[in-house]
Formats: structure tokens, C-alpha cells, sequence
């Protein structure tokens, strides 16, 4: 087993035997949607309603070294904890609370990573929703990939709905450009 899957699948694991709904988004689901590309993390989202983040960040420091002195501090300011697995490799955990998190844990579903070794990730709409707010030029890669080998069998109505309402909160009008573009060139009708 690679040291990403084996990394996932302790902290997917974990969460849910704590009995928290979670699911990866990151560069491993890309594996799943688009082209597999190299990744060094994982990234997850964890279902952590406003005012309950305590509970979550407390469990998962229970279990997993901090990659920061101030990780829980850092978490409940940003939303995000920054964990290592037990072999060393680092883990982004996203405390998810708005209705896009909740959503997209709700249609998260299992993928086979390795035989044996299924894991909840989300779906490739929400994998583009998520690399489209995120935007570093491998996330805008990574959207083509998902565009090129998903094509029209994407609910581009659902891309489009989220992708709206984080260009309003980010102010940023161009949000979507890497999707919509990679859709007029990728996305053949019928595709």
C-alpha cells in the first residue's frame, strides 16, 4: 500500500469510527476523476458544525501528531487542522459546517484506492468546486483533468450553482474561468 493511501486511510478511518462523517477532496481523488497526478497529502473535509469544532480538533489531536505548536488554535481560527499520519505524511483536515460541505459529504461515495482499500471521496462536481476556490495552478490543472475524462457526464448545473456563490464570498468574478474554459475546449457534446 502506498504511504498516501495507508495515511488516508488511518484518518478516514479514525473519523468515522469516531462516528464523524468525512470524505478525501484533494489531489488523491483527482486519481478518481481526472488524471492521477503526484501529490505529498491528504486532504479531507470532516463534518464540524459551528460551535462543535472543539470536539472534532480535540479527537483528532488525540490521535495524530500536530504539524503546528498552535494546531488547535490554528484550526479554530482557520477551519482547518494540520495533522501527520503515523508514517510521516501530512494531512490538511478541513472542518466542514457550510451547506457546499455538508452536500458534499452527503454525496460523498467509496472509491477503491488499492484492492481492499475503499475510502470516502467526494464527487467529481464537488472536486471541481473545491480546486476552483483553492486555485493554485495545479488545482486549475487538476479541473481540466476531471473536465477531460468526466466531460458531459458532469452536473455542470451544480458547478456552476456553487461556483457562483464563492466567486460572490472570494469576490472573485473569474472564479469558474478554469472550469468554464476547460468545458468549451474539453466537453464535446455527448462526451
Amino acid at each position: 500500500m502506498t504511504a498516501l493511501v495507508a495515511a488516508a486511510r488511518e484518518l478516514i478511518h479514525f473519523l468515522e469510527a469516531s462516528g464523524f462523517k468525512a470524505c478525501l477532496i484533494g489531489g488523491l481523488v483527482v486519481q478518481r476523476w481526472g488524471e492521477p497526478r503526484l501529490t505529498r497529502d491528504v486532504d479531507a473535509t470532516v463534518l464540524a458544525d459551528y460551535g462543535t469544532e472543539a470536539r472534532v480538533i480535540d479527537a483528532v489531536l488525540g490521535r495524530f501528531a500536530a504539524r503546528r505548536d498552535d494546531a488547535r488554535d490554528f484550526a479554530l481560527a482557520n477551519r482547518v487542522l494540520l495533522v501527520r499520519a503515523t508514517n510521516g505524511v501530512d494531512m490538511d483536515l478541513s472542518l466542514g459546517a457550510f451547506e457546499f460541505e455538508r452536500e458534499a459529504l452527503d454525496r460523498a461515495t467509496p472509491y477503491e484506492f488499492e484492492p481492499g482499500v475503499g475510502l470516502q471521496t467526494c464527487s467529481a462536481e464537488d472536486l471541481i468546486v473545491y480546486k476552483a476556490i483553492a486555485a493554485r495552478p495545479r488545482d486549475v490543472e487538476d479541473i481540466k483533468s476531471v473536465v477531460i475524462r468526466q466531460g458531459r457526464r458532469l452536473d455542470i448545473d451544480r458547478i456552476r450553482r456553487w461556483g457562483r456563490v464563492f466567486s460572490e464570498l472570494k469576490e472573485d468574478p473569474d472564479l469558474l474561468r478554469p472550469f468554464e474554459d476547460a468545458l468549451r475546449k474539453y466537453a464535446q457534446p455527448g462526451r
